[in-house]
């Protein structure tokens, strides 16, 4: 192996091991998910679907593929599913190419108030190519502002309706969206990618009934590969009025198919795919549901702790798996903050928090989440630690020494909650 490489990798590892990890986003998937990554499928290229591909020998990766779409339905109990998107972000272009046409009007929560780029951020394609029309949180409570959503939604008659969030620590209203929808014959997405092992588990709202599409990650709450996935609960015909060669309407889950291949990209990555299926796999084992209540209950802890040593958590709380934290009040921004927080080995990304007064660059805020500590099994009486390195990493922001000295001490504290013991 390259051992410029292998010492990298090796040094990734101790970072990981010694470290805090609460960026919310990220997860420590199991050895099982990772080696099925490093496998021998890496090499098989099979554009297109199983049973219809444009390359020979692909057998054993239809194979694969199949597995992984019929455990993804198990999971969600749904009609469709198609595992091949690289990301998120490619679920998301594929569904946006599938249903609507350059510069068609779409409605998404405005990236500042804890939307996702690809909801229709001006430096994105979604804002790019097409026109989003963007919904906000309340100023005074931080909570989805479905008043606005509505009125904005009769007033600009979009196409789709994009539900879901990166930084929003409350449960969604999909009933209510559709509702919405509905007056104005508008499709609904959900994008899921960051509740979505929580969603697996009944712990939160389903999208599914409501929502005529769905987008997730695997790489989050789902605990698995990094890649995407699209999802309907049941297929209907397509409201574009699209046709087959035979003159019959074309089902949604024909347009989305091709949307993804070949509309927006090539060959699927059946290695990814495959560690999909053994995520997956992991989420249908009972395990994974005491998993998933104690991120909640972690979250929750985590959010009273630092409520109680008076930092400001958006909404007030949080129903999921991470919080977003506006640190105006303690003198220092999510920049600082960020910053003195690796300095004590513990990882967060800045962020801005709704009606923000600093820059994307600078912020407000940060974004907590602990699906990746909860998979390294720290419990509810854990989180009182967590929040006192954080705390104290934050009121010493300006004394490296003292940070070095506390990463020390994280480094000893995470000792008692070993990281792929066998690597």
């Amino acid at each position: 192996m390259d051992i410029i490489i292998k010492n990298l990798i090796q040094n990734e590892l101790e970072r990981q091991r010694h470290g805090i990890e609460l960026i919310a986003s990220e997860n420590f998937a199991s050895l099982d998910v990772i080696q099925t990554m490093g496998s021998i499928l890496t090499n098989k290229y099979a554009e297109g679907y199983p049973g219809k591909r444009y390359y020979g020998g692909c057998e054993v990766v239809d194979e694969v593929e199949n597995l992984a779409i019929s455990r993804l339905k198990q999971i969600f109990n749904v009609e469709y599913a198609n595992v091949q998107p690289h990301s998120g972000a490619q679920a998301n272009a594929a569904v946006l190419s599938a249903v609507l046409k350059p510069h068609d009007i779409f409605l998404g929560l405005d990236l500042s108030m804890g939307g996702h780029l690809t909801h229709g951020s001006p430096v994105n394609f979604s804002g790019k190519l097409y026109q989003p029309i963007q919904y906000t949180v309340h100023k005074d409570s931080g909570l989805i502002n479905y008043e606005e959503l509505e009125t904005k939604a009769l007033q600009n008659k979009p196409k789709l309706i994009i539900c879901g969030a990166s930084a929003y620590s409350r449960d969604w209203d999909y009933e209510r969206i559709r509702k919405v929808a509905d007056q104005i014959n508008a499709l609904v997405m959900a994008d899921i990618a960051h509740p979505a092992g929580l969603i697996a588990k009944n712990l939160l709202n389903s999208p599914f009934q409501h929502c005529h599409i769905v987008t997730s990650t695997t790489h989050k709450t789902l605990r698995g590969p990094r890649g995407g996935i699209i999802m309907m609960q049941k297929d209907f015909p397509n409201p574009f009025g699209l046709t087959d060669l035979k003159g019959n309407l074309k089902m949604m889950s024909q347009i989305i198919d091709l949307a993804v291949f070949p509309g927006t990209q090539g060959g699927p990555l059946e290695h990814i795919i495959a560690s999909k299926a053994v995520a997956f796999q992991e989420v249908l084992d009972e395990s994974f549901t005491s998993y998933a209540h104690n991120i909640i209950q972690n979250a929750q802890m985590m959010a009273k702790e630092l409520k109680h040593l008076g930092y400001e958590i958006v909404s007030n709380g949080t129903d999921n798996h991470l919080m977003l934290i506006d640190l105006r009040n303690k003198n220092i921004t999510g920049k600082q903050a960020e910053i003195a927080l690796g300095h004590a080995g513990i990882t967060v990304n800045k962020n801005m928090v709704p009606y923000d007064d600093k820059s994307a660059f600078t912020t407000s805020g940060i974004r907590i989440g602990v699906p990746a500590i909860t998979s390294r099994g720290l419990k509810v009486n854990n989180m009182h630690c967590i929040v006192d390195f954080i705390n104290e990493a934050l009121k010493n922001h300006n004394d490296l020494n003292y940070l070095k000295m506390l990463k020390d001490r994280v480094a000893k504290f995470m000792e008692s909650f070993p990281l792929y013991p066998n690597l």
